[in-house]
């Protein structure tokens, strides 16, 4: 189980039953047979109706008409609790859970519908730490071997160190995993950019630059634009964007460089992560940090750390006080689209697409309360800014 399907699950939970604790641990693939036992009764330690206790792994205390804050700071300080040594201490009014982590000392206090955003507390149970977050999904790291892989055999067909070469390659590394992204996220007909070149390029590679080359041009043109169009590349959309505005030239090819480029795009990219693998892909670059691949970067649960209490916290605030209000819910509305977020230093953009991701996010919920249904969004991308020095984080 990787952590995408972990989240997923979480997020399905009903949060508003006694069974609620019990489909918590199922979604992170504790033994079913394990959690059959705990929920008899034979596995529990506990005498009490409203506490479950799972020795070394959890302190579960339902709590309706209580302070759950005093609640957990005494079962943190208890005997009882101690003597059982639980990874985690929970307590709930089902309305919010508050939980803290014996191991680390970190704590968790949301309001029960937002559990899913911060899933990764509880990884432990599924045998992942939270420092090893992304280095646990193994797609992710499969795609950043690939891609390095792929990288190191373009280097090697093109002896090149120019300053205009290395922008150049960098922005074709860019186009790659779009076209990587797309063909498996439906943005593409499905696995159309592998297969066109398993299909349409020699096998030496030789004519593979230039095949890209067309294919590039062509994703920057809009239909009504398009001429003698090859019949093995009429069936890309238009893309738009700046990604294929310049006409850079692709790089050359062998048959080890094509072989990689089919590897990479067999690899299911609909499981990669894509709000972090741009950071994850810095390392493709860079001997150095082959060996650290995945952790030099912010992960999504420290990012949310900063951007909840900054603005993300408020603006729930306020669509909580605007329910039910059709002119508040649009100010709110009118107020998201027009935020303006920057990161000075921004690397390849996580905290800027972490952000985006959120309030769009947000968005829908207020849409939905709204009772519309729209496939358009106020919030743009140009109103994320950044700076990043670095050409290949940037690209």
């Amino acid at each position: 189980m990787n952590i995408d399907q972990i989240e997923a699950k979480v997020k399905s939970i009903d949060k508003s039953k006694s069974d609620f604790i019990y489909e918590l641990l199922q979604a992170y693939g504790l033994p079913k047979a394990s959690i059959s036992r705990l929920r008899s009764g034979n596995l529990n330690l506990s005498k009490s109706d409203n506490i479950i206790i799972w020795k070394k792994k959890l302190f579960y205390q339902v709590e309706l008409n209580a302070d759950l804050h005093l609640t957990i700071d005494e079962l943190v300080g208890s005997t009882n609790t101690q003597k059982h040594n639980p990874r985690f201490i929970i307590v709930t009014d089902y309305d919010t859970i508050l939980s803290i982590d014996t191991k680390t000392g970190d704590s968790l206090d949301v309001e029960l519908e937002r559990l899913y955003r911060h899933y990764d507390f509880f990884l432990p149970w599924a045998s992942m730490e939270k420092s090893q977050l992304q280095n646990e999904n193994p797609a992710d790291i499969k795609a950043a071997e690939k891609m390095a892989k792929l990288f190191d055999e373009i280097k090697k067909d093109n002896l090149d160190d120019s300053v205009k070469f290395k922008h150049e390659l960098n922005v074709f590394m860019a186009r790659l995993l779009f076209c990587f992204f797309a063909e498996d996220t439906n943005i593409f007909d499905k696995d159309i950019f592998t297969n066109g070149i398993n299909s349409f390029t020699q096998e030496d590679g030789s004519d593979l630059d230039e095949f890209l080359n067309k294919l590039f041009l062509l994703l920057n043109q809009p239909n009504s634009e398009r001429t003698n169009t090859p019949s093995y590349l009429k069936n890309y959309p238009y893309v738009g964007g700046r990604l294929f505005r310049h006409n850079y030239k692709s790089p050359k090819f062998s048959k080890r460089s094509r072989q990689a480029i089919i590897d990479s795009g067999v690899l299911d990219w609909s499981e990669i992560n894509p709000d972090i693998f741009g950071s994850m892909m810095q390392s493709v670059v860079s001997q150095e940090q082959r060996e650290s691949t995945g952790m030099h970067y912010t992960s999504v649960a420290n990012i949310m750390k900063l951007i909840e209490p900054l603005f993300l916290n408020e603006l729930y605030e306020q669509f909580e006080e605007a329910k039910g209000n059709e002119q508040k819910l649009n100010k709110l509305l009118h107020r998201l689209s027009n935020l303006k977020i920057f990161d000075p230093a921004c690397g390849s953009g996580n905290f800027l697409i972490i952000a985006y991701k959120e309030l769009r996010r947000l968005e829908i919920e207020i849409i939905k309360e709204l009772g519309q249904i729209s496939i358009y969004s106020s919030i743009t991308l140009e109103n994320f800014y950044g700076i990043e020095i670095d050409d290949f984080s940037h690209e």
